[in-house]
């Protein structure tokens, strides 16, 4: 038997550290015991509600198939797709089941088009989730906004448009990336509109995003762009450059050729690309004239037009730069003057290496 008389006295002899040691490991013993409990408790506890979230996934997919499979040419509720709207009234006020009914549901419009995905928005309304996403956008915080966003955008509804573009300049990209991509999924190029007010700078990934959503969408009326060309915000006018190349819209190349005197060296240097593209040969006089005010990157891009743009009168100014300081430009000048005068070309081939320019000693054995 335990002598516990024995212990403390024991343990009241022994010096003040030795009792700090035995008081510390004793502490973190309990602690370590404590704490082992409360894990297995949190971990029953995740286990159990993973199984009800699967539970409760299969039985609301169940519901909301039959729900979308119940429907008839009316464009109204059947009596058996109101049944399983009452049923999933009260479910969606809790939380998680909530969020698992709306996965479920835009899941199911992935899956199917038409009638069946109005009747999927029907429900969206009717039982008032929708009401939750709204909500959603009233929120002091920006991830909570995004959220509410992104759903609105999954679920087309067009009504929320007027809620949701005061966020355009919102501070968070998120929210506004967002925004952006609410706008243009739902109205294509008539939810462009923001770009007249957006203030702050649409990065190089928006601006992929939001041309490939316009891009999914055949047989489009693309909107003025002027406007945006001339914007003050730099990243809008790079986004309508990329839109008047992709949908050559040479009804605008009197603003692009303003756009060839922007303060923005990039946007000069884009717009003399868009306009090679547009064979805009009303530039190619007013660059040559001005060749050597323009940056080494307007001068490559410039050559890139001469190539394509090219007539025999400009072989002398091509000649000129076949010993230009910036390589790039050597062997574009080599390539357009074997395009108009093959024997000029040819002629390189007998002049000493000292005379060669870097271009030319390069393409030497192919001469």
């Amino acid at each position: 038997m335990i002598d516990y008389q024995y212990l403390h006295n024991t343990y009241n002899n022994f010096p003040f550290l030795i009792k700090l040691a035995w008081f510390a490991s004793g502490t973190l013993v309990l602690a370590i015991f404590v704490l082992t409990i409360y894990l297995r408790l949190i971990r029953l506890k995740l286990r159990k509600k993973r199984q009800d979230k699967a539970k409760f996934k299969t039985e609301y997919e169940a519901l909301l198939i039959e729900y979308v499979y119940s429907g008839d040419d009316s464009g109204e509720t059947t009596e058996t797709q109101n049944i399983i709207i009452e049923q999933l009234k009260d479910a969606i006020k809790i939380d998680f089941k909530r969020k698992m009914v709306v996965y479920v549901l835009y899941d199911l419009m992935n899956q199917v088009s038409g009638e069946m995905s109005d009747a999927i928005k029907l429900f969206y309304f009717k039982t008032g989730l929708v009401n939750y996403a709204y909500n959603k956008l009233n929120s002091k915080k920006w991830h909570v906004i995004a959220k509410g966003i992104g759903e609105l955008r999954r679920f087309r509804v067009e009504e929320a448009s007027h809620n949701i573009a005061k966020f355009i300049n919102y501070p968070r990209r998120e929210v506004q990336k967002e925004t952006q991509l609410y706008m243009v999924n739902l109205f294509l190029f008539d939810g462009l509109s923001f770009l007249d007010d957006l203030k702050t700078p649409l990065s190089e990934w928006a601006q992929i995003q939001l041309l490939e959503t316009l891009q999914k969408f055949e047989n489009q009326e693309i909107c003025n762009i002027r406007p945006w060309l001339k914007s003050t915000n730099h990243s809008v006018v790079s986004f309508a450059l990329k839109l008047a190349q992709i949908y050559n819209q040479f009804e605008v190349k009197d603003t692009l050729m303003e756009l060839l005197s922007h303060p923005n060296k990039e946007i000069r240097v884009n717009t003399i690309n868009v306009l090679t593209h547009l064979y805009g040969i009303e530039a190619k006089e007013m660059l040559k004239a001005n060749f050597n005010t323009l940056s080494i990157e307007e001068q490559i891009s410039f050559f890139g037009l001469l190539e394509k743009l090219v007539l025999p009168d400009d072989e002398p100014f091509i000649e000129k730069h076949l010993f230009h300081k910036n390589f790039e430009i050597q062997l574009l000048a080599l390539n357009i003057l074997k395009e108009i005068n093959i024997d000029k070309y040819m002629g390189f081939k007998n002049l000493s290496n000292e005379e060669k320019s870097p271009a030319m000693l390069k393409v030497a054995n192919t001469l």
